[in-house]
C-alpha cells in the first residue's frame, strides 16, 4: 500500500516550481529589468574581454589565457540561470521540467567546480611569474597552461556527474516548490521525502575537499608572493605585482566566500532568503564584476581597449 502511495505521489508531477527572487520582491518588474541589464553587462563585458585578449598579441600570455577561460565560465554560468528566470517572469510561469532542472544543475555545478580550480591555477601562475620570473616561460609554457585549464574543466565536470544524478534520482513526494531561482543542489535536496543525511554529509565532505585543495594552493601562492614583494627594492615592481595580485584576490574572495557559505556552513545558518541573496552575489554579480576588476585595474587591458576603440573610430571616419 505504501509503495502504491509513493508511486502515485512521485509520478503525479514531473516538474518543479521555482519560487525565486521575484516572489520575494515588492517591485518584481523593476527587479526583472535590473537583472536583465546586469545580464547584458556581464555578457558584453566578458565577451569584449575575450575578444581583446584574442586580438591583441601583447595579451597572449598565460595570465590572460586564464582570464579568457574565467570569462568564458562566467558567460556560461550566468546564461545557465538568468535567461530561464527572466523568461518565467515575463511569461508569468515559474515551472521547470525535471530534465531541464537536471541539465541546469549539472551545468551550474560543473562551471562552479571548474572556476574553483581555475582560480587556484591563476594563483599558481602569479606565484611563478613573481617568485620565479626567469623560469616563468619554461614553468608556464603553453602545454602546462592547457593542462591546468583542461584539468579545471575535467574536475568541475566530475563534480557535476557526481552530484546531479544522485540528487535528481531522489523521490520527490512532498512539495515541488524549489525555494530558489534555479535548480541548486541543496535547494532541490530539501524536497526529497527520503533520508538524505548521508548524502548531505558526503556532499559536504566532497565540497570541503574541493575547496580545501584550491584554497591551500591560493594561500600558499600568495604567502610566497607577499614575502617576495616585501623583499623587492623596486617600487615600480612592487606596485605592478601588487596591482596584479590584488585584482585576483578580489575575485577569489568574492567567489570563494559565497561558495563556502553555500556548501560548507551547517544548514542551521541557512534560510531560503539568505541562500538566494548569496547565490545572486556569485551567480549574477560576480560575472559582471570580473571583467571590470581585470580591466579597470589592468593597464595592458585598458591600453588594448583604447587601441580597439581608436581603430573603430578611424574605420568610422574612413567610411564617412
Amino acid at each position: 500500500m505504501e509503495n502504491t502511495t509513493w508511486v502515485a505521489n512521485n509520478t503525479g508531477r514531473t516538474d518543479f516550481d521555482l519560487v525565486g527572487l521575484f516572489s520575494q520582491s515588492k517591485h518584481p518588474t523593476l527587479l526583472c529589468v535590473v537583472i536583465f541589464v546586469v545580464f547584458l553587462m556581464a555578457l558584453s563585458g566578458n565577451t569584449i574581454l575575450i575578444l581583446l585578449i584574442h586580438c591583441d598579441i601583447h595579451l597572449h600570455n598565460p595570465m590572460y589565457f586564464f582570464i579568457t577561460q574565467l570569462s568564458l565560465m562566467d558567460v556560461m554560468s550566468i546564461s545557465v540561470t538568468v535567461p530561464k528566470m527572466l523568461m518565467n517572469q515575463v511569461m508569468g510561469v515559474n515551472r521547470i521540467s525535471a530534465p531541464e532542472c537536471g541539465m541546469q544543475m549539472f551545468l551550474y555545478v560543473t562551471l562552479v567546480g571548474s572556476e574553483v580550480f581555475l582560480l587556484a591555477a591563476m594563483a599558481y601562475d602569479r606565484y611563478v611569474a613573481i617568485c620565479h620570473p626567469l623560469r616563468y616561460p619554461v614553468l608556464m609554457n603553453h602545454r602546462v597552461c592547457l593542462l591546468l585549464v583542461s584539468s579545471s574543466w575535467f574536475l568541475g565536470s566530475v563534480d557535476g556527474f557526481m552530484l546531479t544524478p544522485v540528487t535528481m534520482t531522489f523521490p520527490f513526494c512532498r512539495s515541488r516548490e524549489i525555494h530558489h531561482f534555479f535548480c541548486e543542489v541543496p535547494a532541490v535536496t530539501k524536497l526529497s521525502c527520503s533520508d538524505t543525511s548521508l548524502y548531505e554529509t558526503l556532499m559536504y565532505l566532497c565540497c570541503v575537499l574541493m575547496l580545501l585543495i584550491p584554497v591551500t594552493i591560493i594561500l600558499s601562492s600568495y604567502s610566497f608572493i607577499l614575502f617576495t614583494i616585501h623583499r623587492m627594492n623596486s617600487a615600480e615592481g612592487w606596485k605592478k605585482a601588487f596591482a596584479t595580485c590584488s585584482s585576483h584576490m578580489m575575485v577569489v574572495i568574492l567567489f570563494y566566500g559565497a561558495a563556502i557559505y553555500t556548501y560548507m556552513l551547517p544548514t542551521s545558518y541557512h534560510t531560503p532568503e539568505k541562500d538566494m541573496i548569496v547565490s545572486v552575489f556569485y551567480t549574477i554579480l560576480t560575472p559582471v564584476l570580473n571583467p571590470l576588476i581585470y580591466s579597470l585595474r589592468n593597464k595592458d587591458v585598458t591600453r588594448a581597449l583604447k587601441k580597439m576603440l581608436n581603430v573603430g573610430s578611424v574605420l568610422q571616419e574612413t567610411l564617412k
